[in-house]
Protein backbone atom coordinates (compact mmCIF):
# COMPACT_ATOMS: atom_id res chain seq x y z
CA UNK A 1 0.00 0.00 0.00
CA UNK A 2 2.80 2.13 0.56
CA UNK A 3 4.26 1.76 -2.79
CA UNK A 4 0.44 3.11 -4.37
CA UNK A 5 1.28 6.04 -2.23
CA UNK A 6 5.02 6.84 -3.39
CA UNK A 7 3.92 6.07 -7.18
CA UNK A 8 0.47 8.56 -7.01
CA UNK A 9 2.57 11.38 -5.27
CA UNK A 10 5.17 10.78 -8.16
CA UNK A 11 2.57 10.94 -10.42
CA UNK A 12 0.71 14.10 -8.70
CA UNK A 13 4.15 15.64 -8.64
CA UNK A 14 4.81 15.07 -12.51
CA UNK A 15 1.39 16.70 -13.74
CA UNK A 16 1.87 19.52 -11.32
CA UNK A 17 4.92 20.12 -12.77
CA UNK A 18 3.75 19.14 -16.43
CA UNK A 19 1.03 21.86 -16.10
CA UNK A 20 3.36 24.59 -14.57
CA UNK A 21 5.17 23.94 -17.56
CA UNK A 22 3.03 24.53 -20.10
CA UNK A 23 1.61 27.49 -17.91
CA UNK A 24 5.26 29.24 -18.47
CA UNK A 25 5.50 28.51 -21.96
CA UNK A 26 1.84 29.91 -22.72
CA UNK A 27 2.96 33.64 -20.30
CA UNK A 28 5.84 33.77 -22.20
CA UNK A 29 4.47 33.52 -25.45
CA UNK A 30 2.14 36.50 -24.19
CA UNK A 31 4.59 38.63 -23.17
CA UNK A 32 6.50 38.22 -26.14
CA UNK A 33 3.23 38.98 -28.25
CA UNK A 34 2.97 42.13 -25.81
CA UNK A 35 6.72 42.84 -27.03
CA UNK A 36 6.03 42.95 -30.73
CA UNK A 37 2.67 44.95 -30.19
CA UNK A 38 4.25 47.52 -28.31
CA UNK A 39 7.12 48.11 -31.04
CA UNK A 40 4.26 48.32 -33.17
CA UNK A 41 2.94 51.17 -31.74
CA UNK A 42 6.22 52.91 -31.88
CA UNK A 43 6.27 52.13 -35.38
CA UNK A 44 2.11 53.38 -35.43
CA UNK A 45 3.44 56.55 -33.79
CA UNK A 46 6.39 57.40 -35.78
CA UNK A 47 4.94 57.13 -39.08
CA UNK A 48 2.68 60.21 -39.25
CA UNK A 49 5.83 62.40 -37.68
CA UNK A 50 8.10 61.25 -40.89
CA UNK A 51 4.91 61.48 -43.66
CA UNK A 52 4.69 64.92 -42.62
CA UNK A 53 8.31 65.64 -42.54
CA UNK A 54 7.98 64.51 -46.27
CA UNK A 55 5.04 65.88 -47.85
CA UNK A 56 6.49 69.34 -46.86
CA UNK A 57 9.04 68.25 -49.64
CA UNK A 58 6.94 66.45 -51.90
CA UNK A 59 3.36 67.71 -51.85
CA UNK A 60 2.77 66.32 -54.92
CA UNK A 61 3.27 62.96 -54.04
CA UNK A 62 0.13 62.74 -52.31
CA UNK A 63 -0.89 58.95 -53.55
CA UNK A 64 2.26 57.79 -51.99
CA UNK A 65 1.43 59.63 -48.46
CA UNK A 66 -2.20 58.44 -48.78
CA UNK A 67 -1.31 54.95 -49.62
CA UNK A 68 0.86 54.58 -46.13
CA UNK A 69 -1.98 56.66 -43.89
CA UNK A 70 -4.58 53.29 -45.26
CA UNK A 71 -1.56 51.13 -44.76
CA UNK A 72 -1.12 52.31 -41.44
CA UNK A 73 -4.78 52.38 -40.14
CA UNK A 74 -5.07 48.76 -41.60
CA UNK A 75 -2.42 47.75 -39.77
CA UNK A 76 -3.59 49.41 -36.32
CA UNK A 77 -7.08 47.68 -36.54
CA UNK A 78 -5.87 44.32 -38.21
CA UNK A 79 -7.86 41.50 -36.09
CA UNK A 80 -5.77 39.55 -33.40
CA UNK A 81 -5.34 36.78 -36.41
CA UNK A 82 -1.30 36.59 -36.39
CA UNK A 83 -1.96 35.86 -40.73
CA UNK A 84 -4.45 39.23 -40.85
CA UNK A 85 -1.81 41.30 -38.76
CA UNK A 86 1.59 39.67 -40.88
CA UNK A 87 -0.86 40.71 -44.25
CA UNK A 88 -1.57 44.54 -43.16
CA UNK A 89 2.09 44.78 -41.84
CA UNK A 90 3.85 44.09 -45.45
CA UNK A 91 1.52 46.36 -46.55
CA UNK A 92 2.77 48.86 -44.29
CA UNK A 93 6.50 47.74 -45.09
CA UNK A 94 5.88 48.62 -49.08
CA UNK A 95 4.10 51.95 -48.15
CA UNK A 96 7.20 53.18 -46.33
CA UNK A 97 9.27 51.88 -48.79
CA UNK A 98 7.75 54.05 -51.49
CA UNK A 99 7.95 56.79 -48.68
CA UNK A 100 11.71 56.42 -48.72
CA UNK A 101 12.05 55.68 -52.40
CA UNK A 102 10.65 59.39 -52.66
CA UNK A 103 12.59 60.89 -49.94
CA UNK A 104 15.50 59.98 -52.37
CA UNK A 105 14.63 62.82 -55.00
CA UNK A 106 14.85 65.38 -52.69
CA UNK A 107 18.46 66.08 -51.32
CA UNK A 108 17.75 69.15 -48.94
CA UNK A 109 15.02 66.39 -47.38
CA UNK A 110 17.60 64.11 -46.65
CA UNK A 111 19.71 66.67 -45.21
CA UNK A 112 17.01 67.62 -42.56
CA UNK A 113 17.23 66.69 -39.45
CA UNK A 114 14.23 66.10 -38.34
CA UNK A 115 13.87 63.53 -41.19
CA UNK A 116 16.98 61.87 -40.48
CA UNK A 117 16.13 61.40 -37.03
CA UNK A 118 12.85 60.04 -37.56
CA UNK A 119 14.63 57.63 -40.19
CA UNK A 120 16.92 56.12 -37.62
CA UNK A 121 14.14 55.80 -35.11
CA UNK A 122 11.93 54.15 -37.49
CA UNK A 123 15.07 52.07 -38.60
CA UNK A 124 15.40 51.17 -35.06
CA UNK A 125 11.90 50.35 -34.56
CA UNK A 126 12.07 47.90 -37.61
CA UNK A 127 14.88 45.68 -35.67
CA UNK A 128 13.07 45.75 -32.39
CA UNK A 129 10.13 44.19 -34.11
CA UNK A 130 12.31 41.50 -36.00
CA UNK A 131 13.95 40.92 -32.53
CA UNK A 132 10.70 40.90 -31.10
CA UNK A 133 9.31 38.30 -33.35
CA UNK A 134 12.06 36.31 -33.10
CA UNK A 135 11.79 35.97 -29.65
CA UNK A 136 7.68 35.61 -29.96
CA UNK A 137 8.09 32.81 -32.40
CA UNK A 138 10.53 30.72 -30.11
CA UNK A 139 8.41 31.04 -27.53
CA UNK A 140 5.76 29.71 -29.49
CA UNK A 141 7.79 26.81 -31.01
CA UNK A 142 9.01 25.93 -27.67
CA UNK A 143 5.15 25.67 -26.20
CA UNK A 144 3.88 23.55 -29.59
CA UNK A 145 6.80 21.22 -29.36
CA UNK A 146 6.02 20.75 -25.57
CA UNK A 147 2.36 19.89 -26.43
CA UNK A 148 3.54 17.25 -29.12
CA UNK A 149 5.76 15.88 -27.22
CA UNK A 150 4.88 12.64 -25.34
CA UNK A 151 4.23 12.57 -22.32
CA UNK A 152 3.32 16.26 -22.27
CA UNK A 153 0.89 15.91 -24.89
CA UNK A 154 -1.33 14.30 -22.36
CA UNK A 155 -1.44 16.94 -19.97
CA UNK A 156 -1.78 19.61 -22.59
CA UNK A 157 -4.63 17.66 -23.64
CA UNK A 158 -6.26 16.74 -20.45
CA UNK A 159 -5.53 20.74 -19.22
CA UNK A 160 -6.79 22.13 -23.10
CA UNK A 161 -3.36 23.84 -23.76
CA UNK A 162 -3.56 24.51 -27.69
CA UNK A 163 -0.77 24.83 -30.15
CA UNK A 164 -0.04 28.80 -30.80
CA UNK A 165 0.21 30.39 -34.03
CA UNK A 166 3.66 31.61 -35.45
CA UNK A 167 3.79 35.45 -36.67
CA UNK A 168 4.79 34.91 -40.08
CA UNK A 169 5.65 38.03 -42.69
CA UNK A 170 4.59 35.85 -45.69
CA UNK A 171 6.48 35.07 -48.69
CA UNK A 172 5.61 38.14 -50.53
CA UNK A 173 8.71 40.81 -51.79
CA UNK A 174 7.35 43.04 -48.90
CA UNK A 175 8.21 40.98 -46.55
CA UNK A 176 11.56 39.65 -47.71
CA UNK A 177 13.27 42.88 -48.30
CA UNK A 178 13.53 45.27 -45.28
CA UNK A 179 12.42 48.73 -45.84
CA UNK A 180 15.83 49.99 -48.31
CA UNK A 181 17.30 52.97 -46.97
CA UNK A 182 19.99 55.11 -49.31
CA UNK A 183 21.68 58.57 -48.45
Amino acid sequence: MKYIYIVLGVIVLWVIYAFNHFVSFRNRAKEAWADIEVQLKRRYDLIPNLVNTVKGYASHESSAFENVTKARSAAMGASNNLADKGQAENMLAGALKSVFAIAEAYPELKANQNFLALQSELSDTENKIQAARRFYNANVRDMNIAIEKFPGNIIAGIFKFSKMEFFDLGDNDVAQNPVEVKF
